[in-house]
């Protein structure tokens, strides 16, 4: 048995490291997190002082056991988590579950998985920091406290299955309150002119100062220039530098990543962790942007070698964030000198922008020339402007340029050719534009972690769980949505003559942006009138810097719970005892012909229409759901009035009605007891019954497409076409194919021992999760396990050995 046991939280970062480190030394994963608070209630004795019930997660029981069995056989114990609160965490909890010997027991931490990292921190353990662990149970103990005693008040007074979360609560509030303001936005138009002077047979662009706000004052203007000199009253030019960013921290990357590459957030965060854990980036939760002597020194020698002397310009940056809980150094390459890495293109491209945004911080400014010239209009006040920018050095723009979020695309300054003062200019054309005021722009994931980032809400580790959660709770939807056409005036001056035009444009339409849904708005409302407190952006930023002050040891973590708890659970009671239900009401009007009233409101299973009140058993009142692209704050009462007309009959088909209908799921078509989804252009309340029958066949052409292969011998084993691939179904349990079979060719034995074979199944099976999973064998039998307590655990085996016994 070896004399030296490392334990890691994950298995690719535990490979890694088995690499750096010679004979004598075993690294085995703890699949993350050990144990957690107790699932039956609380989880919390508030009596005694907030203490935490703790227990060992059902799937890692085996894993316990087997780091048990192997750390009483070690000299010495390695605890080698990751070097932040939650790492510290899972340390701790890993030295409770296995009952280690202090005395043998060593913490150590990198933030690079490198030889000289490794063996540094083997050179220089620690003890665990208690501090950084009671600011994670502070954290994990208030959360439980928030959501547990929170949630059953929103199932009595909104409706059930909702939840609500001291950060996630805060996040969608901001997406709501955005939404609101834009709703109330009233866009206004003006006239904005803009000329193509000649000058030196080049072309300037220049915009005049002043917008018309109607097309007559547009107009009037553009007839005295007809008549008019232009002439250069100015040119200023001066020299300015644009500075190349940070490197990045975890919220700069998030934005980044999303601005550059279209990834989410959750999304850059797994492919982040995986360049980690491969040794190719430092830690990936940080907010420093502090690089280390040995990266600036790499950064040097990467940019004098590649692009010579005069690019370089070594700085050192400052963290900003307060509480920089994770400031040891900010996300970069581990190994400088590699621009690029074998990997799979998510992983090589954002490895390649880390890498580029590192060098580049390293890196001289870029210099600019910026002139300006001023045009007068001799008969009229007015002046027209012209801008331009030349580039003189690029600097740090060789290798990157940061993205940015600002949607306005109209002001992209260019060029300048050589201007003099007193220069007559030609008019080529001068044209007067229907410009429109925009509203302020949706949040995007990425915007949404820099919001919550300005106002000290949540850390690196909580940005992209909360953005996961407020979609997974359907609070919040990430969608496009089509803009709708419109018409501007423009008038235009060429040749002396003045004409006028009716232009169309799209306006509106959004890009992966984070929009409100019904129920996310009735439950922040009634949050923010039920507890404002916890709905404060300033009291849940001050909750961090707790959070933060407990991890310095400077405050108590049971006496910040106490502080925190006491009002806010006599709060809870009170509410729950008092309050009103909620559920967005809204009075439409009434129905003309029945005089009952029209509400829309949030019900039992979402947003829905009501036509009538009361529960007269001969006068029920009539329910119809919203569609998803309706709003109870926005539909209109006839919109609301033709919900009522479903479900309709569309016509006959094989002797059976096709009803049109909308579900929990979306408009449908229901035909001989199947159900067929209408397509985003169907229109419920108009589709035709040729459009109808050609969903319903279509439907049926799937599903004779999506079987590649079955057995006679035996119906419960099919090769099946599924939305990422051929897939093998056993008896109703799914697994993915190895690499490079294919499918057509396969035996019926050949399948049985895809499913009875882990080795076979391992890295393909749909049960198992990433490289952090619990073993094949295990997720599979979790999966096919009959619900009771007392039945046998199912493995792939037996699946497979069932199988066998129908053949």
């Amino acid at each position: 048995m070896s004399k030296n046991l490392v334990i890691v939280e994950s298995p690719a970062k535990a490979k890694t490291i088995e690499g750096f480190l010679g004979e004598g030394f075993t690294v085995k994963s703890s699949y993350g997190h050990v144990r957690d608070l107790a699932k039956k209630g609380f989880g919390i004795d508030i009596e005694n002082d907030f203490t935490p019930n703790y227990e060992i997660s059902p799937d890692k029981t085996k894993v316990v056991a087997e780091l048990k069995k192997l750390a009483k056989g070690a000299e010495t114990v390695w605890l080698a988590t990751d070097e932040d609160r939650e790492g510290e965490a899972i340390s701790w909890h890993l030295f409770e579950s296995l009952n280690l010997d202090k005395k043998k027991t060593k913490r150590i931490v990198f933030h690079e998985i490198t030889k000289t990292a490794i063996n540094n921190a083997i050179a220089n353990p620690r003890t665990i920091d208690k501090h950084l662990v009671d600011a994670q149970q502070a954290r994990r103990i208030l959360d439980r406290l928030v959501g547990f005693e929170l949630s059953p008040v929103l199932w009595k007074k909104i409706r059930p299955s909702l939840s609500a979360g001291r950060v996630q609560s805060v996040a969608v509030r901001l997406i709501v309150e955005k939404e609101r303001d834009i709703m109330n936005f009233k866009s206004t138009s003006s006239f904005k002119v803009t000329a193509n002077f000649i000058s030196n047979n080049s072309t300037v662009k220049a915009e005049l100062g002043t917008k018309f706000k109607t097309l007559e004052e547009a107009t009037a203007f553009l007839k005295k220039c007809a008549t008019a000199d232009f002439t250069i009253e100015s040119v200023e030019t001066r020299p300015s530098k644009k500075s190349p960013s940070a490197p990045f921290t975890t919220s700069t990357l998030q934005q980044e990543a999303s601005r550059k590459l279209g990834f989410s957030v959750s999304q850059t965060m797994v492919v982040a962790q995986r360049l980690y854990e491969s040794g190719n980036i430092t830690y990936m939760r940080t907010d420093s942007v502090n690089l280390s002597d040995t990266a600036i020194n790499q950064a040097k020698e990467a940019i004098t070698g590649n692009y010579g002397a005069k690019y370089l310009n070594v700085r050192q940056y400052k963290t900003k964030s307060k509480g920089a809980q994770e400031a040891h150094e900010a996300i970069r390459p581990t190994y400088i000198d590699k621009s690029t890495i074998s990997a799979d293109s998510a992983d090589k491209r954002l490895y390649e922008l880390i890498w580029k945004r590192t060098i580049a911080s390293q890196m001289s400014d870029a210099e600019l020339e910026k002139t300006t010239a001023v045009i007068t209009v001799s008969n009229a006040t007015e002046k027209f402007v012209a801008q331009g920018e030349v580039l003189k050095f690029d600097g740090f723009l060789k290798i990157y340029m940061e993205g940015t979020d600002d949607e306005d695309e109209e002001n992209q300054e260019g060029m300048l050719p050589p201007m003099n003062i007193g220069e007559k200019l030609k008019a080529n054309e001068i044209t007067a534009m229907e410009r429109y005021t925009h509203h302020v722009a949706r949040f995007t994931e990425a915007s949404l972690v820099k919001k919550l980032e300005e106002l000290g809400i949540g850390r690196p580790s909580t940005y992209a769980p909360t953005i996961s959660t407020i979609q997974k709770r359907e609070y919040v939807v990430k969608e496009d949505r089509e803009g709708v056409q419109r018409n501007f005036n423009v008038a235009i001056l060429k040749e002396g003559n003045v004409s006028q035009e009716i232009r169309t444009e799209g306006t509106g339409a959004e890009k992966s942006k984070l929009f409100p849904t019904d129920i996310g708005m009735v439950v922040t409302d009634f949050l923010l009138a039920q507890f404002p407190q916890i709905m404060d952006f300033n009291f849940t930023a001050r909750v961090e810097e707790e959070f933060d002050e407990i991890a310095e040891g400077k405050i108590s973590w049971t006496k910040m719970l106490a502080e925190f708890y006491t009002p806010f659970h006599k709060n809870v009671v009170d509410t729950s005892e008092n309050s009103e239900r909620a559920s967005g009401e809204r009075l439409l009007g009434v129905d003309p012909v029945t005089g009952k009233n029209l509400y829309v409101r949030i019900g039992r299973f979402g947003p829905m229409a009501q036509l009538g009140e009361g529960n007269d058993e001969n006068n029920k009142p009539k329910f119809a759901g919203l569609r998803k692209d309706q709003r109870i704050d926005t539909i209109t009462f006839e919109e609301a009035m033709d919900l009522f007309k479903l479900p309709r009959v569309a016509g006959v088909f094989e002797d059976k009605d096709m009803v049109i209908a909308i579900g929990r799921f979306g408009p449908y078509v229901r035909h001989n007891s199947v159900f067929v989804s209408l397509k985003k252009e169907d229109d419920p309340m108009t589709i035709s019954s040729d459009r109808a029958i050609e969903l319903i066949l279509a439907k049926r052409q799937a599903e004779i497409d999506k079987y590649i292969k079955s057995f006679p011998e035996n119906s419960g084993v099919q090769l099946l076409k599924g939305r990422w691939g051929p897939y093998l179904v056993i008896d109703k349990n799914n697994f993915k194919l190895p690499k490079g079979v294919d499918p057509i060719a396969l035996t019926l034995q050949e399948c049985l021992d895809i499913a009875a074979d882990p080795k076979n199944a391992s890295k393909g099976n749909r049960f198992k999760k990433k490289e952090t999973a619990k073993p094949f064998k295990q997720a599979v039998a979790k999966k096919v396990a009959p619900k009771k307590a007392t039945t046998k655990k199912v493995t792939t085996k037996k699946i497979a050995k069932k199988a066998i016994a129908k053949k």
